[in-house]
């Protein structure tokens, strides 16, 4: 969809015991999902891995997971928050607010 709003999560595999474990790109693929119920087709999420050739840049300071909503910073480290995603995304066109 040409006129969607792009969120970005970048994210890195965590060393475990048994290897690694993929644990934010599985919040990723949740977080997409409940955007999508939500938002529809009104807002692509795509996931990196800090490690993948087409990741976006890091801001300085930046930690993970890093989400970006069309470029700009929404939450550096700590949880994704999906009440602050849908905040964001609504104040983007006032139109979306499903209030």
């Amino acid at each position: 969809m040409s006129n969607s709003i792009l969120v970005q999560i970048v994210g890195a595999p965590v060393p475990c015991a048994e290897g690694t474990q993929d644990s934010w790109r599985e919040v990723s693929n949740w977080a997409a999902g409940q955007l999508r119920a939500h938002f529809g087709e009104r807002v692509l999420v795509k996931y990196y891995n800090l490690f993948d050739a087409d990741c976006p840049p890091m801001p300085t300071d930046a930690q993970l997971p890093l989400v970006l909503i069309d470029g700009e910073v929404v939450s550096s480290g700590g949880k994704i928050t999906m009440s602050l995603l849908r905040q964001k995304l609504e104040t983007q066109d006032k139109s979306w607010s499903t209030a």
